[in-house]
């Protein structure tokens, strides 16, 4: 990881593995973070899938972060991911994502992938300082608002530029190869 290597050490944080209790600081995280906001009942729905792992970020004895993805044969899929906007720009978001790509390493997947709204821009921004790539559009992808997002991939060895002939999407154009 380039770029958001240097805001990794700002904050240090408890990672650890999402528990019942956690859920009411989660949840204010959610909806302090997202126009369209899981509710209790969409976390606990997503956690009792098998293949679902929920982690928080954890600083002073408070949740200030967490995190939703789905293990897969050779990839993780982050379905949810927030910092409280009280607890962002310190280098918490940057921990919970380094978290996920050592996983890769020790689960022998390859990737990490995740849509972003096409309107969160913070987001997207967000994803790239840390090495993901948006691969394509995904067209009325959320049924809440029938928004556009964009896939966007992180893949051990960065190995994007073998892949790519040209742009594939309206993000794509302005990657670097």
């Amino acid at each position: 990881m380039s770029t958001g290597r240097a805001q990794k050490d700002k904050v240090r944080v408890h990672i650890r593995w999402m528990i019942r209790r956690d859920m009411p600081e989660v949840l204010t995280t959610e909806q302090a973070s997202f126009e369209y906001a899981w509710t209790e009942e969409d976390f606990l729905r997503c956690l009792r899938q098998r293949n679902c792992i929920g982690m928080v970020a954890e600083a002073d004895d408070h949740v200030v972060g967490f995190m939703i993805y789905e293990l897969h044969k050779n990839k993780l899929h982050i379905l949810n991911f927030a910092v409280h906007p009280t607890a962002r720009r310190i280098g918490i978001g940057g921990q919970m994502v380094a978290k996920l790509v050592n996983k890769l390493s020790t689960h022998r997947r390859q990737k990490i992938t995740l849509a972003v709204r096409e309107r969160n821009l913070s987001a997207q921004v967000f994803f790239r300082v840390h090495d993901f790539r948006a691969t394509r559009v995904l067209r009325n992808y959320y049924e809440d608002s029938g928004e556009d997002a964009f896939q966007m991939e992180y893949r051990v060895g960065d190995d994007f530029a073998d892949e790519m002939d040209g742009p594939v999407n309206r993000i794509a154009q302005y990657e670097e190869n």
